[in-house]
């Protein structure tokens, strides 16, 4: 049987946190340590590891039907792809990560502006040169292949490099200047493919429980008994996606309660419920939200 899907996966950085993405998807993705070829659980998915740097043109070009990769290198590639949907995970953590542009501690420059004539390295050239354009400053612009910030001031005066919580740059005594843009993983699906009805309804339905993954993943579940007379007490104390589920117990003057909170909403709200006397409190992780 032919696959329906030819996926993209990205190599690299992002493998490892997303075959774990979408097995929590419900989706098994297996590789051997010097395959490209990843192995499906699923018939109507085929598929290989690419670089992300590189996903958005194999895409665009049809190579893949739809593929995972970063909105900076679609940006950066000049992709015309859909974007099906956003997917904020990353190596390290679920959060939006920045391309900013860093120049050392006590380094001059203190603007873009000072960057006249100055030379920058990074991987992000395309952004890099629109950037400096929009500002109508004229700067050399180098390739880096890695480790871009221990480059300066030795070897250039300043960086652009992609960041999610700054450790790196800190550690390195780099200062940052502005922010260039903010990315994130995306699902991104070749137009003609996009048109294509089953094509394009077997991308939306892995997008829905990708994201659903992503949605549980910050979530617990959270169920208890308590007193009827301190029901709406518990409740107010109580953030939850909808209202919670209150079910009566064989004891009419106790009730169960159900809801899904953050997880760490959790190390305050539990000790708070025990207080007021409930009971058979239990925690319990979550696979999957569909909002």
């Amino acid at each position: 049987m032919t696959a329906l899907l030819n996926f993209g996966l990205p190599k690299g950085s992002l493998e490892d946190s997303t075959i774990k993405l979408f097995r929590r998807a419900g989706f098994s993705v297996t590789k051997s340590s010097r395959s490209y070829k990843p192995c499906w659980d699923d018939v109507e998915l085929d598929g290989r590891f690419v670089r992300a740097q590189e996903m958005s043109r194999y895409v665009e070009d049809g190579f893949f039907d739809c593929g995972l990769t970063g909105r900076d290198w679609v940006q950066e590639n000049g992709s015309d792809v859909e974007i099906v949907s956003d997917l904020v995970y990353s190596r390290a953590s679920n959060r939006i990560s920045k391309w900013v542009l860093a120049v050392p501690e006590h380094s001059e420059i203190r603007e873009v502006d000072d960057l006249e004539g100055k030379s920058i390295a990074t991987e992000l050239v395309g952004v890099t040169q629109k950037y400096l354009e929009n500002h109508n400053v004229n700067a050399e612009i180098e390739f880096s292949w890695g480790a871009t910030e221990v480059k300066v001031p030795e070897l250039v005066d300043a960086i652009v490099d992609l960041t999610e919580t700054g450790s790196s740059l800190r550690a390195n005594n780099l200062r940052v200047i502005d922010v260039i843009m903010e990315t994130n993983t995306v699902l991104i699906a070749n137009k003609e493919s996009w048109a294509n009805e089953p094509k394009r309804s077997k991308i939306e339905n892995i997008s829905l429980m990708l994201e659903a993954a992503l949605h549980a993943d910050t979530k617990v579940g959270l169920k208890l008994n308590i007193e009827k007379s301190k029901l709406n007490e518990a409740i107010s104390k109580m953030p939850a996606l909808r209202t919670p589920t209150v079910s009566p117990l064989t004891d009419s003057s106790w009730v169960a309660l159900e809801t899904v909170i953050e997880k760490k909403v959790s190390r305050e709200l539990i000790p708070t419920l025990k207080r007021m006397g409930a009971e058979g409190i239990v925690e319990y992780p979550l696979n999957k939200i569909v909002p």
